[in-house]
């Protein structure tokens, strides 16, 4: 059984969410694949964790970068896994076939567009039938995130 977060992004960006999980992602030694919605989108995110922190460093790549297999963190529009994650981070309202390969899945969305608030309620039913354990995360006053219920 996958577990299945679910990051309700009020406060915050995805741009400025992300680089966060990402590295708490690789502090625990695991390696990730964020799944966005298009090619461009990648291209953007790629670009951003290069630079959104100056005395900060996230290892990453995408498919312009190579070297899939050796990056901790993957960056694609593809429904791929080409570095052996265990964390998979859907970005943009996509889905996957594929969650049940990852121990970890974390759905970012973002808690100030209706329409995104309504499909993450419909992903969290598709993912609840397919018998994943889900949890709901909701960011805090001070930037960080509480556990809801």
């Amino acid at each position: 059984m996958t577990e299945v977060r679910f990051y309700h992004l009020q406060r915050r960006t995805l741009e400025q969410a992300l680089p966060k999980i990402l590295e708490k992602v690789l502090e625990r030694g695991w390696r990730a694949v964020v799944l966005a919605g298009s090619p461009e989108r990648v291209d953007a995110l790629n670009q951003h964790l290069w630079t959104y922190d100056p005395s900060s460093f996230l290892p990453h790549g995408a498919s312009r970068d190579g070297f899939a297999a050796e990056q901790p963190v993957w960056l694609t529009a593809e429904e791929e896994n080409p570095n052996g994650a265990t964390v998979l981070v859907l970005v943009d309202g996509v889905t996957s076939d594929a969650m049940g390969s990852f121990d970890l899945v974390c759905d970012l969305f973002d808690g100030n567009d209706g329409d995104a608030v309504l499909a993450a309620r419909d992903r969290w039913k598709i993912c609840k039938a397919a018998g994943h354990a889900l949890t709901y995360w909701q960011q805090n006053d001070r930037g960080g995130w509480e556990k809801r219920a």
